[in-house]
């Protein structure tokens, strides 16, 4: 079996690393933190961010990047997406050049608008063989061995059956195509989206107001990864739908979870300080604002949220703003 590198011990890189050591490979964690460093490689648990889950004899943490990269065949960065080029940049020289790069990150670059597949090509390197890894997988599922389907992406198809055979398990279910940018939209946006579908449910708005909200995220979704290039069919799969569904209404969504706050009247700041973990949503709404202009493709249910996060405006003023647009046939692609 091979030799990995998980780079970030969150609670998503903690559980791959743990799923990938329980089916035969030799894995090295780093971990940013070197307090909890030190804490996993004694009590063999990552007690801040996945409790209760014991760590494999075949995983192996540690808060050096040059010894959890040097020798990795595939290489798997689960860092958030704000951080991701720093860890990069550090990362660099440590990782073999014929690793093959595996991003679990979801998000877009805020300044730049950059996807995180671009990010590691800038940072390392075009010609590195680069897959994305995403869909619906809660990382407390994940790594409590419940069944759990994804999709990982890479214009290199031969190292995205790499990963496909190299990551899947008797729980862990792959499925391999090209369009990289397709599978990185619905990643980033539906974290967007989620936010939304907290704020329904913090309101007390009704399964009818989520069905719409879904439904319509996803045609806002699709406009904007087929604006860029993506394939609207990817936004049908795993990658899309499936990954929207899951965050929009499942319990252990960190988005849904600050949506829910926010249509219950607590500010954002509160509900983030009391968040251990990253909402994504909070920083990828701006940016995939700006993305949208910058391809002329209208997001309504995003603009509303960024208003909402920027408290220009409450959350019932932003339902309202949407329920009052004009309507539209409902195959309009603009």
């Amino acid at each position: 079996m091979s030799e990995i590198a998980v780079v970030g011990a969150g609670s998503w890189g903690t559980a791959l690393a743990v799923h990938l050591g329980r089916i035969g490979h030799s894995v090295r964690l780093w971990v940013r933190e070197p307090d909890l460093a030190a804490d996993m490689q004694v009590d063999r648990v990552n007690r801040v961010f996945l409790p209760g889950v014991a760590l494999p004899s075949s995983v192996h943490p540690g808060g050096a990047l040059d010894e959890a990269l040097e020798g990795a065949e595939l290489t798997l960065l689960a860092v958030p997406s704000h951080g991701l080029r720093g860890v990069l940049r550090k990362a660099g020289p440590f990782v073999p050049s014929s690793a093959v790069l595996v991003s679990a990150a979801k998000g877009l670059e805020t300044d730049t608008l950059l996807r995180m597949s671009e990010v590691l090509a800038e940072e390392l390197g075009g010609e590195r063989r680069i897959v994305v890894l995403s869909g619906p997988s809660f990382a407390a599922e994940v790594a409590r061995e419940l069944p759990t389907a994804v999709s990982v992406a890479s214009a290199d198809l031969v190292a995205a059956e790499r990963v496909q055979r190299e990551f899947r398990g008797r729980h862990f279910r792959i499925y391999a195509t090209t369009d990289v940018i397709g599978v990185e939209i619905g990643a980033a946006l539906k974290n967007v989206i989620a936010i939304a579908a907290g704020v329904v449910e913090g309101l007390g708005l009704g399964h009818n107001a989520l069905a719409a909200l879904v439904t319509r995220g996803l045609v806002e979704i699709s406009r904007l990864a087929c604006a860029l290039g993506g394939r609207r069919e990817t936004l049908a799969g795993l990658a899309g739908l499936g990954d929207l569904v899951l965050t929009c209404t499942g319990s252990l969504s960190r988005n849904r979870h600050v949506g829910v706050e926010l249509g219950r009247g607590r500010r954002l700041s509160d509900i983030l300080a009391g968040m251990q973990m990253v909402a994504e949503g909070v920083n990828t709404t701006g940016a995939a604002l700006a993305l949208g202009a910058r391809h002329g493709v209208e997001l309504p249910i995003a603009a509303q949220m960024a208003e909402v996060l920027a408290g220009r405006c409450g959350p019932r003023e932003a339902l309202d703003a949407l329920m009052l647009r004009p309507q539209r046939i409902e195959a309009d692609s603009r």
